[in-house]
């Protein structure tokens, strides 16, 4: 199979354009949908920048957030919200009224919503990278399922094979974070399911998604 992605920069740069427009037209919005613009104005991997600036305000490894820490991971966001948005949102993810926000929730209600049929096709792709069924996709995994030889850095000797691959996995871990090289499948889900907020035709999303990987 050969190094995949072609078409979804092309979606990825769309889809950052148009969320940016609507992020900014004035129009009224609530709290979640404005976060969520926000998110896609990033890119592919902006739920996953979030949920990572979240986690690393949870000082008691418990994997939730309190109100005070969920106001602090907002603002620094950047989103034009006001205080009583804040809470309004914190409110909407807190559904049990517990007063904290499991981090799992939090991301599953920010992520666009996809039919089965797209969670099915990526959920598949997953795991036929992830060779040795460990959960994660690392370089080691890519290396059984990819073929280099036509990346043109390949061939001109500007990048060697663990170096290409690697740079893919990073396409899921985005800019910043801990680039481990390391995929979960919570990671591969999150980066798709924005790339599915700009195709509306489930039929294509299937077909890219086969013709990605050469299911």
């Amino acid at each position: 199979m050969e190094y995949p992605n072609g078409d979804l920069y092309t979606l990825e740069a769309n889809l950052m354009n148009k969320s940016l427009r609507e992020l900014t037209d004035g129009a009224d919005k609530d709290p979640i949908t404005k976060l969520r613009l926000l998110c896609f104005s990033r890119g592919a991997t902006g739920i996953l920048g979030i949920g990572r600036a979240f986690r690393a305000m949870d000082d008691d490894g418990s994997k939730a957030l309190n109100e005070q820490e969920f106001i602090s991971g907002i603002r620094d966001t950047g989103l034009d919200v006001t205080d009583d948005e804040i809470r309004e949102m914190f409110n909407t993810f807190d559904e049990d009224g517990s007063g904290s926000i499991n981090m799992t929730e939090f991301l599953l209600k920010l992520r666009p919503p996809m039919p089965e049929c797209r969670v099915g096709i990526i959920d598949q792709a997953f795991d036929k990278m992830d060779r040795d069924d460990d959960g994660v996709i690392t370089v080691a995994d890519l290396k059984s399922v990819y073929s280099v030889k036509e990346h043109p850095k390949y061939q001109s000797g500007e990048m060697s094979e663990d170096e290409i691959l690697t740079d893919f996995l990073h396409n899921f871990e985005g800019g910043r974070g801990n680039l481990d090289g390391k995929i979960t499948r919570e990671e591969f889900i999150n980066y798709y399911a924005t790339i599915s907020a700009s195709i509306d035709n489930d039929l294509y999303f299937d077909l890219m998604m086969r013709r990605a990987y050469a299911m």
